[in-house]
């Protein structure tokens, strides 16, 4: 077996719905023991890995992400409650505010101009909320968004290759190793810039994200990731408003500056 089927046999946790499997991780929502957190009893989303024997690197990715999110107080990131262990690996217990991947939202729902825009200026607030906190993401891209259906708040999740760092430099390694998702990865973050990384990083993984929803497809989309790597490092992509003509030149041009 692969993938847990998990039963999940956490102490104080009882899983109600599987919300998410890929090949990296399950993610659950689970009714809290209320006596044991001391408060009523509450729904949580609950991440593991799927892998029944994880790396040790898998172990140490998946426990950064407690150790970056768990002090972040930001109403735009998910918080991080527990990390507990179990059967040789780690649960994440997180936040539940009834969100949903934005990309599985938005491949279901049609979003407007102005969805898009507030959830462009939710976003822009809370990657300025880490950079002043020295806190880089650099996996920036609508799976890692959750939105609330009913209040269409958005919060980011998956702070597993973030960085505490206010700058970084990267090696150049081969695109299959590079942190990050390649479509929606920076220039410098690829390795084949002369210049570190910093905050402007996560800003244009938005913009790539923002081009995305607005247009529905990413600005480059070539099969080969080397081809992917030389379009982020010296193409401009066609502008979203002239993909799609409901899209204000001005919200356009802001998309383009972040990318």
């Amino acid at each position: 077996m692969t993938a847990k089927s998990f039963d999940l046999s956490l102490s104080g946790y009882r899983v109600i719905q599987e919300l998410e499997r890929s090949p990296k991780s399950i993610v659950y929502r689970a009714l809290t023991n209320g006596l044991q957190w001391g408060t009523v009893d509450r729904t949580v989303i609950i991440k593991l890995l799927s892998s029944n024997s994880p790396t040790n690197q898998e172990l140490v990715n998946f426990r950064h992400q407690y150790t970056i999110s768990k002090d972040l107080d930001l109403p735009g990131v998910v918080q991080a409650y527990h990390l507990e262990e179990i059967a040789g690996t780690y649960a994440l217990v997180m936040e539940d505010f009834g969100g949903v991947s934005l990309a599985q939202y938005h491949q279901v729902h049609s979003l407007s101009v102005l969805d898009v825009l507030a959830i462009a200026i939710q976003l822009a607030e809370t990657l300025q909320a880490l950079g002043q906190r020295r806190i880089l993401h650099k996996d920036i891209k609508p799976s890692n968004i959750l939105i609330n259906p009913d209040t269409k708040q958005v919060k980011l999740i998956d702070f597993e290759i973030a960085s505490l760092l206010p700058r970084e430099t990267p090696d150049i390694i081969a695109p299959k190793c590079l942190e990050g998702t390649l479509a929606y990865i920076s220039p410098e973050q690829t390795g084949r810039m002369n210049r570190g990384i910093d905050y402007r990083t996560d800003f244009y993984a938005l913009g790539v994200s923002l081009y995305e929803l607005l247009t529905g497809q990413l600005p480059f989309a070539p099969a080969d990731p080397l081809d992917l790597i030389y379009c982020h490092l010296a193409q401009i992509a066609v502008p979203a408003h002239l993909v799609n003509p409901a899209v204000p030149v001005v919200f356009s041009q802001i998309v383009a500056k972040l990318m």
